[in-house]
C-alpha cells in the first residue's frame, strides 16, 4: 500500500503541471483543464485498479507525459479544443486497435527507433528549455525551484520533481494573490466537449500522439514488467488502456497507457518481497489516483492563477529524464544518426503546414532521409 501510495504521488505531482500545459496549448478553458486533468486521473485510477485484479500482476497505469509535451509543443489546431478532442478520440481507438490487431501494433514497433526518440527529443526542447528562462524571467524563484531540485536529487532522485512542485506552491502562494479564486472552480465539474474530427487533427495530433504514447509508454511499460518477472499478454493491455483513452477523451483526456517510470515501484520488490503480492501496489496507486483526480480543480485553479514561467520550468524540470533518455536513443546508432538529426530539428522547430504540427512533419523528413540511407546501402 505505501508503494502504491507513492507511485499515485509521484506520477500525479512530477506531472501534472505538464499535462496542464499541454491541454490549455489546445485551447482547453480553466474548467475544462481540470475537467481533463481529473477525467484522466480517475480513468487510469479504475483501469489500474482493474488490470491489476483481473490479472494478479502489478500493473501500473498513467497519462501520457510525452503526449502532453506533444500537445504543448503543437500549434492551436483550427477549430479550438473540440478538434483536439476527436483527435484524442482517435488516438485511442488506434491504440485499441493496436491492441486486438497484431499488425498495426507490428508497425508501430518497426517505426526506427532513433526517429521516434530524436521525434520525442524535439517535442520535449521547449518545455525543457522553460527552467532556464525561468532563471532569466524571474531569477530568484527559478533558481529556488531548480536548486531545490537538484539538491533533492543527489538524495533521491525520485522525490526531485515532487520537491521543486512544493517549493514553487509554497511561491505560487506567498507571492500571487489566490483570493480570488471562485471557491466552486476548486471542486472539479466534468465538462463534455462535443468533438470535431478534421484531416489536420488526424494528422498532427492523433497520429503523433498515438505513436508517441506506445513508443514512450506502453511498449517500455511492458519492458518494466517483464525485467521484474511478469509476462501480461501485451495485447489486452493496450487494447483496455485504449478503452479508457476513450472514456477519458470526451471530458478532456488525451491519453491513459501503461506507466514506465512508476511502474518499477510497483513491480519491484521494494513493494512486497512476494512477487505474487505486488498487485495490491498498483490497485492501491489506482485508488489514490481517483482520490487525487478530486483535486484536479484545486491544482488547476491554483496554476492557473500563478506565472506560466514557473509553472513551465517544474514541467521541464520533470521531462529532463525523459528528454536525455530520448536523445540518446536517437543518437546511439552512428548510421542512423543524420535522419535522427533531421527528424529532431524539424519536430523542434516547430513549424506547421496546412494546420499540422512539427511532429509529423519531422518524422516524415527523417523517415526519408532514413530509406534514403538505407537504400544507398543496399546499391551494389
Amino acid at each position: 500500500m505505501a508503494a502504491g501510495l507513492l507511485a499515485a504521488f509521484v506520477g500525479f505531482a512530477s506531472s501534472f503541471a505538464v499535462i496542464i500545459q499541454g491541454l490549455t496549448a489546445m485551447g482547453a478553458s480553466q474548467a475544462q483543464a481540470a475537467s481533463g486533468l481529473m477525467a484522466l486521473s480517475i480513468s487510469m485510477g479504475l483501469c489500474a485498479i482493474y488490470l491489476s485484479l483481473r490479472t494478479r500482476q502489478p500493473i501500473s497505469i498513467a497519462w501520457s507525459t510525452p503526449g502532453a509535451a506533444l500537445l504543448a509543443a503543437t500549434a492551436l489546431p483550427e477549430g479550438g479544443f473540440p478538434v483536439a478532442i476527436g483527435a484524442f478520440l482517435i488516438s485511442g481507438a488506434l491504440i485499441v486497435i493496436a491492441g486486438l490487431w497484431k499488425p498495426l501494433g507490428r508497425a508501430v514497433a518497426a517505426i526506427p527507433a532513433p526517429l521516434v526518440n530524436a521525434m520525442l527529443a524535439g517535442v520535449l526542447l521547449g518545455l525543457c528549455l522553460a527552467p532556464v528562462k525561468a532563471i532569466a524571467e524571474a531569477p530568484t524563484y527559478g533558481l529556488a525551484i531548480i536548486v531545490t531540485w537538484a539538491l533533492v536529487a543527489k538524495f533521491r532522485r525520485l522525490y526531485a520533481v515532487p520537491a521543486a512542485v512544493l517549493v514553487t506552491v509554497i511561491i505560487i502562494a506567498l507571492t500571487t494573490d489566490v483570493s480570488h479564486l471562485d471557491a466552486a472552480a476548486l471542486w472539479p465539474q466534468p465538462v463534455l466537449v462535443m468533438p470535431e474530427f478534421t484531416l489536420s487533427g488526424l494528422i498532427g495530433i492523433a497520429l503523433p500522439l498515438f505513436i508517441v504514447t506506445m513508443a514512450s509508454q506502453n511498449i517500455p511499460g511492458i519492458a518494466v514488467l517483464n525485467v521484474n518477472g511478469y509476462r501480461p499478454h501485451p495485447g489486452p493491455l493496450f487494447s483496455i488502456t485504449g478503452i479508457f483513452t476513450l472514456l477519458a477523451a470526451p471530458f478532456g483526456g488525451h491519453a491513459v497507457n501503461l506507466a514506465a517510470i512508476t511502474a518499477a515501484l510497483c513491480a519491484g520488490v521494494d513493494a512486497h518481497p512476494d512477487p505474487a503480492r505486488r498487485y495490491w501496489a498498483a490497485a492501491t496507486s489506482g485508488i489514490f489516483y481517483v482520490l487525487f483526480g478530486l483535486g484536479a480543480g484545486a491544482a488547476t485553479a491554483f496554476i492557473s492563477a500563478a506565472p506560466p514561467i514557473l509553472i513551465q520550468a517544474v514541467a521541464g524540470l520533470a521531462l529532463f529524464g525523459a528528454f536525455g533518455g530520448a536523445l540518446l536513443g536517437a543518437v546511439t546508432d552512428p548510421q542512423d544518426r543524420e535522419a535522427a538529426i533531421i527528424t529532431f530539428v524539424v519536430t523542434a522547430s516547430g513549424i506547421g503546414f496546412f494546420g499540422i504540427s512539427g511532429a509529423f512533419w519531422g518524422l516524415l523528413a527523417g523517415g526519408a532521409i532514413y530509406a534514403l540511407t538505407h537504400w544507398r546501402r543496399s546499391m551494389p
